[in-house]
């Protein structure tokens, strides 16, 4: 116990007194207010993430988005700050509930605890020169990144963004019933879920869930194809080999989403050299397929 207050007491002075000289906007007293709160909500997202294998941890950070945006006011850079608080505030809240997967994991392994911490200890220490050098890769293979419609339009940054200007200017900033569709649709996920807890499970089934559907409108509809090729498939498999589908399916699905995740490295290695693919697939409307069409054959 007194390594983990003494690591945790030892943290947070280094981030008091780094943390300001790279975000000028994010002041000493916010970061220790983070850290005396943070312990407390790491505690509850450890706790919820064991029993539902669900890390709220954005949660936490919008928290500290608005209470710190506001904190800090619209003249003072309130929006960066709010953000920065946000990325403390996930990556202490995140952590708890990574290490609370890790024994978990560990124990259903049985793998020693004090081997899943010290792993613990050198994948982070990895992170910290990883993480900034895929970031670089990136910023420097792709020029648009972050931008609206291009290769990786990264929706959540624009998304906390949004978020922190609400927490700066308030309501006001919303456009024009933003906030009445917000409720509309919150009341009605209420009613949804009401109905399927009370019909039974077997008419649920035929219910969808609210969750569900607005991940699409949340990170992208790409999230969602890649999610309903991947039932189809497990539901296949499961109708040719039910034993081996429910064996193995996490295991196929796992390995195709981190297969997924690396191939994003070697992407943006050949888009930083200028590599171009040798062979191009879209998929288009019928009236832009028809213009295509019209263009090849006229040339």
């Amino acid at each position: 116990m007194w390594i983990a207050i003494v690591g945790y007491l030892a943290i947070a002075a280094l981030s008091i007194v780094v943390l300001p000289h790279i975000f000028h906007q994010l002041k000493w007293y916010h970061i220790t207010v983070i850290y005396a709160f943070a312990p407390t909500l790491a505690f509850c997202n450890a706790y919820g993430c064991g029993l539902t294998d669900w890390s709220l941890a954005s949660t936490y950070g919008k928290l500290a988005i608005f209470i710190v945006g506001a904190w800090a006011g619209g003249e003072n850079g309130g929006v960066l700050a709010g953000l920065a608080a946000c990325g403390v505030m996930m990556n202490i809240v995140s952590t708890a509930s990574d290490l609370m997967q890790d024994f978990k994991t560990g124990y259903m392994t049985l793998a020693s605890p004090r081997s899943m911490f010290v792993s613990q200890v050198i994948g982070t220490a990895m992170g910290c020169i990883i993480s900034p050098c895929v970031f670089w890769l990136f910023y420097q293979a792709f020029s648009d990144l972050g931008t609206p419609g291009s290769e990786y339009p990264a929706p959540y940054a624009l998304i906390y963004r949004n978020m922190a200007v609400l927490g700066v200017e308030g309501f006001s900033a919303l456009p024009r019933h933003c906030l009445a569709l917000c409720y509309g649709f919150f009341g009605a996920a209420i009613v949804i879920n009401g109905i399927r807890d009370a019909v039974g499970k077997d008419k649920a089934k035929f219910i969808p869930i609210p969750m569900a559907m607005a991940i699409p409108f949340y990170i992208g509809g790409y999230f969602a194809i890649d999610m309903c090729v991947g039932s189809l498939i497990l539901f296949v498999w499961s109708k040719v080999n039910k034993a081996k589908a429910a064996a193995f399916g996490p295991a196929v699905a796992s390995g195709l989403i981190c297969g997924d995740g690396i191939w994003t490295l070697p992407s943006s290695i050949l888009a930083l050299v200028g590599v171009k693919p040798p062979i191009c697939m879209k998929f288009l409307s019928r009236a832009a397929n028809m213009k295509v069409d019209q263009f090849l054959s006229s040339s």
